[in-house]
């Protein structure tokens, strides 16, 4: 949970930071940042919510600010939604087919027992 966020440019690439105090704008500045902008939150807060805050202050009414805070919204807000391919009861003994069809050389089948045998 965070009581201070806001934005900074180090190197030419703009970030939204995270803090929990506003001593944080000193080793900013002292690593080399600049358009240091960071804020009292009005409660502490975790960072999706943070980055909610933040498109809503009046820091993205400057353009890079504002991409910085949308990329970081987007990256805190991302939903992971993984898809799993249907599998058929088709698909599944089309495979086992294919995998009994490529014996290795040298191999020999086995009867378990559910196969017919030749007497």
């Amino acid at each position: 949970m965070f009581k201070v966020a806001g934005v900074s440019t180090l190197n030419g690439v703009t970030k939204v930071r995270f803090a929990n105090d506003l001593t944080r704008v000193k080793m900013l500045a002292k690593h080399g940042h600049t358009d240091i902008e960071l804020r009292d939150l009005p409660h502490a807060m975790d960072k999706p919510e943070v980055c909610g805050w933040l498109k809503e202050s009046e820091l993205m009414q400057v353009p890079h600010f504002a991409d910085a805070i949308n990329a970081a919204y987007d990256k805190y807000h991302l939903v992971k939604v993984t898809k799993k391919p249907e599998v058929s009861m088709d698909s599944l003994v089309a495979r086992a087919e294919a995998v009994t069809a490529e014996q290795p050389e040298g191999w020999t089948t086995v009867n378990t027992g559910t196969e017919e045998t030749a007497e």
